[in-house]
Order: structure tokens, then C-alpha cells, then sequence
């Protein structure tokens, strides 16, 4: 049987050539007083970086819950 011949893919040097974008966060916070907040954090490393940058925005808190935004 004769198949047909594959061409190589080709590689997008756009893709290759973009800086990788940094994840972006989601942050929900409860205060003591029972007030709560959303946040979205756009400029974090990583999941302990966007602790701590929230943690130095907010100050007192009760709680805290961050999740990678899709």
C-alpha cells in the first residue's frame, strides 16, 4: 500500500517568540468585621507570592482562599 506522505509541521515563531505570560489569581477575603472581598492578582511569581502580596494589601484578615483563574 502506498501511503501519503507527511509533510514535517512547522513550528509558529510567534508563539516561540511571546513572553510567557504570568498566571493570574483569584483571591476571596474575609475581614474580622465579616465584610469580604475579591481580588484578582495579576503581577504574582506564583500561588505564595499572591499570599503574600494580598496579605500586604489587606492587612487584618480572618481568612483567605486563592485559586488560579482558567
Amino acid at each position: 500500500m502506498n501511503q501519503p506522505k507527511r509533510r514535517p509541521s512547522k513550528r509558529h515563531s510567534a508563539a516561540s517568540s511571546e513572553p510567557r505570560r504570568r498566571p493570574e489569581y483569584v483571591a476571596a477575603v474575609r475581614y474580622p468585621d465579616g465584610s469580604r472581598d475579591i481580588f484578582h492578582v495579576r503581577n504574582a511569581d506564583d500561588i505564595d507570592d499572591a499570599r503574600e502580596l494580598v496579605i500586604s494589601e489587606v492587612g487584618d484578615l480572618l481568612s483567605l482562599v486563592i485559586a488560579l483563574r482558567a
